[in-house]
């Protein structure tokens, strides 16, 4: 079974009120479609820094989110982790001003899931950036996860 890294922007819209703004409904509607289907076909892990996020904010949503994700492994912060994360930042293949984003990569970098699933297109499933966020992971001697959003993975039985 392939492994996913799940980070923030996926629980975000799995928990909480469905939003008007058409657009972000729809996104939620098609996240929370795919994370019923996930657990048939991946391992869904997270990390600490995932249940930090998730943790923050109105409380009531909080707790929606890290019920969310109680039952998934929790993958450890390592120092390869943290110097990777620092890599790719020296590098500017993630902005100094984005760490967190830089280390939820490395983590999915470090422990080698196969996907990293994701919602932010500024920092971490950015076209631009992926070739240096890649270059930078694989000269640490990590194979990248490949970064995508659920709408880029289908759960469905039809793509088998």
């Amino acid at each position: 079974m392939a492994f996913a890294y799940v980070e923030t922007t996926i629980v975000g819209n799995v928990a909480g009120r469905i939003l008007k703004d058409p657009a972000a409904a729809a996104q939620q509607r098609l996240t929370r479609d795919w994370w019923a289907m996930a657990p048939t076909r991946l391992e869904l892990v997270v990390s600490q820094l995932v249940v930090d996020e998730c943790g923050a904010g109105d409380p009531t949503t909080a707790r929606e989110r890290l019920e969310a994700i109680s039952n998934h492994r929790l993958l450890a912060i390592t120092p390869e982790c943290r110097e990777l994360a620092a890599n790719l930042i020296s590098a500017k293949a993630v902005p100094a001003s984005e760490p967190r984003d830089a280390l939820h990569i490395a983590i999915a970098s470090v422990h080698g899931v196969d996907y990293l699933l994701t919602w932010n297109f500024k920092h971490i499933a950015n076209a631009v950036l992926r070739h240096q966020i890649e270059f930078v992971i694989r000269e640490a001697g990590f194979e990248p996860p490949v970064i995508c959003t659920p709408q880029e993975l289908p759960m469905d039985e039809t793509d088998d």
